[in-house]
């Protein structure tokens, strides 16, 4: 009796690249259809740069100070004019004592320099003239900043004044300052290589974590399911269009922090592709994890949210130095992929290729990404339950 033919258990490899392009072509006009997608991809890495790049900024600068000149004379003038000639300070002269203390009190300005009517006459006395500086407390780093803006234009004018009365000032330390990677301290030099990372992890989780969900919502599940695609075949098919539409964005972030703020690139260009597809590979994979699990496109976006952006956000030394926080927060804070990518990033724009620091945190990235993606394809079957 002749029997009938049966199916192959595996299906061709030309077969199983036919389903993976139709699944390909399938997300990539679903993602053009969405007009969601295209803007937290392209739109939402253009307004975060602008905010941070234009908005944000950790240099006290153009800090306003009130001055009180109790007895104005010209050395106090040569003194209060190095104030004046600063970037760092928008000096306002204020007549008396209570007038500073009363515009420090309500917010008017930042600090207070009193010299007192005697100043002139004890500057060339044993001991010198001392003069009294008060600062805003409320925000610790900006109240240290003034102070040592204080004191370097304190220094600055002892020196010149030295010279004018014809003497040389003796100090007993003398100090020679060299900035390394970053000579002109702008805070956008490392602000906005560090955003790199924050928008990468917000795109990529965030149109990720959608996937699988949307599937749920919108009840085409079903119909992926009763077709001979495989689990693997389905997860490849939606990562591959997101993948490119994230590193689209990363590429457009690039070029808006080189060309835009001028932030210098030092590195290689290869290296920092190769470790952005390592660390969006990473964050597809905890997108597609929560995707997953949730199976509702509002839980899948809250979840990414709270799981991706605010730890990388916080936790991944874009603003905060981590060597600051309590052992505990370092120690999550090795949980959180951004951390090592961060550390890439503000490598590769202000030093070069460092590949002490480079490889161990590419190795970590890329470990990061085997283990989620992994996860992701075990939950993954071919099942509504």
């Amino acid at each position: 009796m002749p029997q009938s033919p049966t199916t192959p258990s595996h299906p061709p490899p030309y077969l199983r690249l036919q389903r993976l392009r139709g699944l390909v072509i399938k997300e990539t006009r679903q993602i053009l259809r969405d007009p969601s997608s295209i803007g937290i991809a392209f739109v939402l890495p253009a307004i975060l740069l602008l905010l941070f790049g234009y908005g944000v900024s950790l240099d006290a600068k153009h800090v306003q100070i009130a001055l009180v000149v109790e007895q104005p004379t010209d050395t106090t003038a040569r003194f209060t004019a190095f104030f004046m000639s600063s970037e760092y300070f928008k000096p306002v002269f204020l007549p008396q004592r209570q007038a500073a203390e009363k515009a420090l009190l309500a917010g008017e300005v930042r600090g207070m320099v009193v010299l007192r009517e005697n100043f002139a006459k004890q500057i060339h006395q044993q001991g010198g003239a001392p003069i009294q500086v008060i600062v805003d407390g409320a925000d610790a780093n900006t109240g240290r900043q003034i102070l040592g803006y204080v004191r370097r234009v304190w220094q600055d004018w002892l020196v010149l004044e030295a010279r004018h009365q014809g003497l040389t000032f003796q100090q007993p330390v003398h100090q020679e300052f060299r900035i390394w990677f970053n000579p002109e301290v702008r805070s956008q030099n490392f602000l906005v290589p560090g955003l790199m990372a924050i928008i990468m992890t917000l795109t990529g989780a965030l149109l990720t974590s959608l996937l699988v969900a949307r599937e749920y919502d919108r009840g085409t599940i079903e119909s992926l399911m009763v077709t001979p695609v495989t689990p693997n075949e389905l997860l490849l098919g939606k990562l591959i269009p997101t993948f490119i539409l994230g590193m689209g964005g990363m590429a457009l972030s690039f070029a808006l922090g080189v060309g835009l703020f001028e932030v210098p690139f030092r590195g290689s260009l290869w290296v920092l592709f190769v470790t952005a597809a390592l660390f969006m590979l990473a964050t597809l994979g905890m997108g597609l994890l929560i995707s997953t699990l949730a199976k509702d496109q509002f839980v899948a976006g809250q979840i990414a949210i709270m799981v991706t952006f605010l730890p990388a956000f916080l936790l991944s030394g874009f603003i905060f130095n981590l060597a600051s926080t309590p052992s505990w927060i370092q120690a999550v804070s090795y949980l959180i992929a951004a951390r090592y990518f961060i550390e890439i990033l503000k490598t590769l724009f202000l030093v070069g290729n460092i590949w002490n620091v480079i490889v161990p945190n590419g190795v970590a990235l890329f470990l990061m990404a085997g283990v989620l993606l992994t996860l992701s394809r075990v939950l993954t079957r071919k099942r509504l339950d």
